[in-house]
This record gives structure tokens, sequence and C-alpha cells, in this order.
């Protein structure tokens, strides 16, 4: 039996480790330049990470639902999304006083990397017919 919403979850959870990967790269390569830069890096990229998360969460977590009620969870997922990283970037930038390019830089890699990482396809997801590998739809 084919089950959408479980595709979704299991794209959206490998979409959220490669961002956590690529926020853990950007941290790195701030470290070069200090440890606070580093820090704020991981911040931006660890409220990209909640905020897709907490999207994902929303969207996908109520079952099969009429096409509005769905479109409805996914504008309030995205709603949601950008009301934590906001608040976690503005906590970053006025509460702890950390850098903001690097804080901004950790936020970009986040958002790039998670709509094309959404889009990947697994290898349990390719399907082998008679020697020819073709993609599932």
């Amino acid at each position: 039996m084919h089950d959408p919403l479980a595709t979704g979850r299991r794209a959206a959870l490998r979409a959220i480790a490669i961002q956590a990967v690529a926020a853990a790269l950007v941290a790195l390569a701030f470290l070069v330049t200090g440890p606070r830069p580093a820090l704020a890096a991981t911040a931006g990229g660890v409220a990209m990470l909640a905020g897709n998360a907490l999207a994902a969460a929303v969207a996908l977590g109520g079952g099969i639902r009429p096409a509005r009620a769905a479109f409805a969870r996914l504008l309030l997922g995205m709603l949601g999304k950008w009301v934590l990283v906001l608040v976690l970037v503005a906590v970053a930038l006025q509460v702890w006083r950390l850098p903001p390019l690097p804080l901004l830089a950790g936020v970009a890699v986040g958002l790039l990397v998670y709509l094309p990482a959404l889009n990947l396809r697994s290898a349990n997801e390719l399907r082998t017919r008679g020697g020819k590998v073709e993609r599932e739809h």
C-alpha cells in the first residue's frame, strides 16, 4: 500500500538531516574566525532546522485530509516556521549579542540546502524493472 504521508515524512527527515550537516559545515568554517562567529552560524542553522522541522510536523501531522484542510496545514506550518526562525534570530542578536553576518550565513545555508535536499530520492525509492532503473512517481 502506498502512503504518501509516510513518503513525505521520510523526505522531510532526510532533508532536515542534510540541512543539519550543512549547518555544521558552515559553523566549522566560521570557527576559523573564532568561537562567537561559529556559535552565531550554528544558531542560524539551528533556527532554520527548527523552523523546517516545525513546518514539516504541522503540514504532515494531521493525516489525510481534504484539500482545503491540507492547504491550511501547509500555510500554518510555513507561518510557524518563519515566526520561529525570526524569534530565534532575534534572540540570538538581541539577547546573546551574536555577530549578525555568521548568523545570517547559517540561516541562508539552511534555507538554500533544505529544498534541494527535500527533492532527493533515496535508493529505496528507486524501482528496478528488467535491469532498467526507473523513478517512482
